[in-house]
């Protein structure tokens, strides 16, 4: 990489950058070929990291790749007697729209979490709702092609209502229980767009869980 482009990188954060190293980093066993020649935090707060790799892909060229360093994260397809299941409703600032979501999110205190705690806690906090059976049925990595973010997909059952714990980031939150087949209907329509609730969905659907 030259000094140039090297430099150019550096101005694009107000941290010092330490010079790149040239010593390219052992590959794991499914890395197709790609060596990372370099890396460094480019900028970080309380929820993410954004990680600045320079890499050598299996062709030989060289190359910037951007990662966005997020810790896990659960979502929780929580059904009920009556077949309907927990949603949420909230603003989405980054997209400028509200959305029909499951219950999800991650603990940036405790990013170590129990996962089956961290379910629970979610679950509790954004809709009130305690379940019985809690049971993990799948991951997913929601931006596979620019975040490490691993979600853990839970299905909830014997739900009992309680008190929400929700953040002043979800004051607008309403959680509601939807009809199973209002929820596929809604995706069909584009009502429901969140790539991670359908996909959470999907999982459940495959293990069986909902018809």
């Amino acid at each position: 990489m030259s000094a140039t482009l090297y430099a150019r990188l550096a101005d694009m954060t107000d941290a010092p950058s330490p010079a790149p190293s040239r010593a390219a980093v052992a590959p794991t066993p499914d890395a197709g070929g790609y060596l990372t020649l370099s890396s460094r935090i480019a900028y970080r707060n309380r929820w993410l990291r954004l990680r600045e790799d320079i890499i050598r892909r299996p062709d030989g060229s060289e190359g910037l790749y951007g990662v966005v360093e997020r810790d896990d994260f659960a979502v929780i397809v929580a059904v009920d007697d009556n077949d309907c299941i927990a949603m949420v409703e909230q603003y989405r600032y980054p997209v400028g729209r509200r959305m029909l979501e499951l219950p999800m999110g991650m603990w940036e205190d405790d990013p170590d979490a129990d996962p089956a705690a961290l379910a629970a806690g979610e679950l509790a906090e954004e809709t009130g709702l305690r379940a019985l059976h809690l049971v993990e049925i799948g991951i997913l990595f929601q931006g596979a092609g620019y975040s490490t973010q691993k979600g853990h997909v839970f299905h909830a059952t014997g739900l009992s209502q309680g008190g929400t714990r929700r953040e002043a980031s979800e004051a607008d939150m309403v959680a509601r229980m939807v009809p199973r087949a209002e929820v596929e209907r809604l995706i069909g329509e584009g009502g429901i767009t969140c790539a991670v609730t359908i996909a959470a969905l999907a999982i459940t659907r495959a293990r069986g869980l909902i018809d």
